[in-house]
């Protein structure tokens, strides 16, 4: 077998059956992403595989750090040339790192090029891939085209306008863009600087005076409602935690007064406000039918010093070890007992906590729609050949594998859906083995069904794209 062929990790007869002829032609839901709608809406080309590949992504930038390569060449103003052969002196020792596999699989699927990444080989595939992105081919509609990416959920914040997906809707591009409600900025109260900054925006993209809690509640219901019209059945939050501590109405709206004046309330205040907003964002979800998201985890900005210079999602993040299960099940229960629980997709960041999602969402599957509460697929520092065997294991081992909604690249890239075609082989070798280990009936219309339901069919459902 050669490195990334046809059957690349498909390691038995029964896998590249599978992925063969059950997966791989199958278009791509992207239902969470951080793809720009305004590049998509301009059909931006770009002007160099640099401003393709490396802008904005954290995940190449830690790993030329780590190896010893200076910030100008990540973040700073370099030439683009010049932080090309820089990641390209630093794709060797990614050997066994996913970037190593996703680097050579986005050069195959995009551009053609079978030739390992490496000092000697960078200008001529700089060159080559650089000339074919200035092309209309490979223009940002052309990417996902190219990829059948048949829906794409971006993030996108309460304040923003949605200018770019009225274009995008009006435009008659076959890729569907939808937004997906990502109000964090709201949850803001131990920042009372960046917390006001925001409601400043707020207030102006939802015509109201933000002075009173209630205020606060009317602006983001406002655009809850807005986002609903321009197509939006998705919200997403990125939690460290779940936050479900018993609250106070009258406690929640003092957190706002004190907040609103520039005060830091106690911690134990600041949790009830949290709470008492999510809990309400979740009802709002609830009402119009959508689906919500919870990545919980992520331990962010660990570098004060390079997030000072740099600001966030600039690469110093990491997993965390928070405790989630109480917080969770009080969350969904609070929801729940009064009928209010959305269809709901739970991701973890720290591995440990696998076992501990994949019994939660069995708390909550009430029967009323195949797979309501789901275990969301391994994400961010978990989205690799090892991170999603053991979230597969674990939804296999605790619920039904068979009615997940499958992966999701979580990028901010345009060459990153290639993602989609890892986990899809992943799956397809899992299944393949235990085939032909005797654990699995030699039954290949129905596993085959089971993968492509997984692959593309169960999120077509779930989220209601059809």
């Amino acid at each position: 077998m050669q490195f990334l062929d046809d059957d690349f990790l498909l390691n038995t007869k029964t896998a590249r059956q599978l992925y063969h002829e059950y997966a791989s032609a199958l278009p791509i839901i992207d239902y969470h992403c951080h793809l720009s709608p305004a590049l998509i809406a301009s059909d931006h080309r770009f002007a160099n595989l640099t401003e393709a590949w490396l802008a904005g992504d954290h995940y190449k930038w830690r790993a030329m750090r780590a190896n010893g390569v200076s910030e100008d060449f990540c973040t700073g103003d370099r030439p683009d040339a010049e932080k090309f052969a820089r990641w390209a002196e630093t794709v060797p020792y990614t050997l066994r790192n996913p970037l190593y596999h996703w680097t050579h699989l986005e050069l195959q699927r995009y551009f053609g090029v079978r030739e390992v990444l490496n000092p000697s080989s960078a200008a001529r595939i700089y060159e080559a891939c650089t000339g074919l992105l200035q092309t209309p081919e490979f223009s940002v509609r052309s990417l996902l085209t190219r990829m059948k990416v048949e829906v794409v959920c971006t993030t996108d914040d309460p304040a923003d306008t949605l200018s770019d997906h009225k274009a995008l809707a009006a435009s008659g591009f076959t890729t569907r863009v939808l937004p997906a409600f990502r109000p964090d900025n709201a949850l803001l109260v131990d920042n009372p600087p960046a917390f006001n900054q925001y409601l400043s925006r707020l207030e102006k993209a939802a015509n109201i005076s933000i002075t009173t809690y209630g205020d606060l509640l009317d602006a983001l219901k406002h655009r809850h409602d807005f986002f609903a019209v321009n197509g939006c059945t998705v919200s997403d939050h990125g939690l460290e935690e779940m936050y479900a501590d018993h609250f106070d109405p009258s406690t929640v709206i003092r957190v706002f007064d004190q907040v609103r004046l520039g005060q830091l309330p106690s911690l134990e205040e600041r949790r009830q406000f949290k709470s008492a907003l999510l809990l309400q964002l979740a009802e709002w979800d609830h009402e119009k039918g959508w689906v919500q998201q919870y990545h919980l985890g992520a331990l962010r900005n660990n570098n004060s010093r390079k997030w000072r210079e740099l600001g966030p999602d600039t690469g110093w993040d990491s997993i965390g070890d928070f405790p989630q299960g109480k917080a969770l099940a009080r969350f969904l229960d609070r929801l729940d007992t009064n009928d209010r629980l959305a269809k709901t997709i739970l991701y973890n960041l720290n591995p440990a906590d696998n076992a501990l999602m994949a019994t939660m969402i069995g708390n909550f599957n009430d029967g009323s729609f195949p797979g309501k509460i789901q275990f969301g697929s391994a994400w961010w520092f978990l989205d690799q050949k090892d991170g999603m065997t053991q979230q597969i294991n674990a939804l296999s081992n605790m619920g039904l594998l068979s009615r997940f909604v499958g992966m999701l690249t979580d990028s901010r890239s345009f060459l990153s859906f290639p993602r989609h075609e890892y986990f899809r082989r992943i799956l397809c070798r899992l299944f393949g083995e235990e085939v032909e280990n005797g654990e699995l009936p030699q039954d290949l219309p129905w596993i085959g069904k089971v993968v492509s339901d997984i692959c593309y069919h169960n999120a077509k459902h779930y989220f209601g794209f059809l």
